[in-house]
């Protein structure tokens, strides 16, 4: 009787996992629906957001990444290639590089919030378009949707930055402005204009801010590649359906 009983257990538990197995092969190619498809746009946004807001917002998140690194203006080229000629010039200039990256890090801490708002607001048409785009069609609807916010939130801190002590008595700002100042003066005046020297005149916190954003939209394009390309990446069951099918 035992030996019946137990036969007729496997029986039954072999029949229920083969009729699993065809549930789960019928869900797996069944057409996606327009929810499933939302749904897994959304994870996947947030997923590539989370991803690459912690990583910039990690200590040289920005400064130690050669890819989304901070730097000065093109126009400053001339005075960067000269620092060295000027007393700690060489220093000067890259403290406030790495100030005005050490904000862009602070930033990206926060910039998840505003992404996630832009992320519940996406419709079912956007899932789609975002679904059949380009590889960084997401990244695109997040541009977007979060630019002018996001610039709200970093350029605050990159002015504060800018207008912090690097050493006593001098920041960033005063160092900037020192140094432009000078090459102004020298670029203004007839010896300089005969040279076709041109005068430094950059809003230096937006253009700061501009490249901080151009960072994380990097960023967040990679890991939006990522998870359309690379299986592994594709961290939950939303993910594995609707990029899979």
């Amino acid at each position: 009787m035992k030996k019946l009983f137990y036969f007729l257990s496997i029986v039954v538990l072999t029949a229920c996992a083969e009729l699993t197995a065809v549930i789960d092969t019928y869900n797996a190619s069944a057409p996606l629906t327009e929810n499933e498809v939302a749904n897994g746009l959304r994870e996947a946004l947030r997923v590539g957001t989370d991803s690459a807001s912690a990583r910039l917002g990690q200590t040289n998140g920005y400064y130690g990444d050669e890819l989304v690194k901070i730097m000065l203006p093109k126009e400053a080229d001339i005075i960067v290639k000269n620092a060295s000629k000027i007393p700690g010039g060489d220093k000067v200039i890259e403290d406030v590089v790495k100030h005005i990256n050490r904000a862009a890090e602070d930033a990206a801490k926060e910039a998840g919030t505003v992404f996630w708002g832009a992320i519940k607001q996406m419709t079912i048409t956007d899932a789609f378009n975002i679904l059949n785009g380009e590889n960084d069609a997401a990244t695109q609807y997040l541009k977007s949707t979060t630019y002018d916010e996001l610039f709200k939130l970093y350029n605050p801190k990159i002015q504060s930055s800018l207008d912090k002590e690097i050493a006593a008595g001098i920041s960033p700002n005063m160092s900037w402005e020192t140094l432009t100042s000078k090459w102004n003066t020298i670029a203004d005046n007839p010896l300089g204009q005969l040279a076709g020297l041109n005068t430094v005149n950059v809003d230096l916190d937006a253009y700061l801010t501009e490249q901080a954003l151009n960072g994380l939209f990097i960023k967040i394009a990679a890991e939006e590649e990522l998870i359309r390309k690379d299986p592994l990446a594709r961290v939950n069951d939303i993910l594995k359906r609707v990029f899979g099918s």
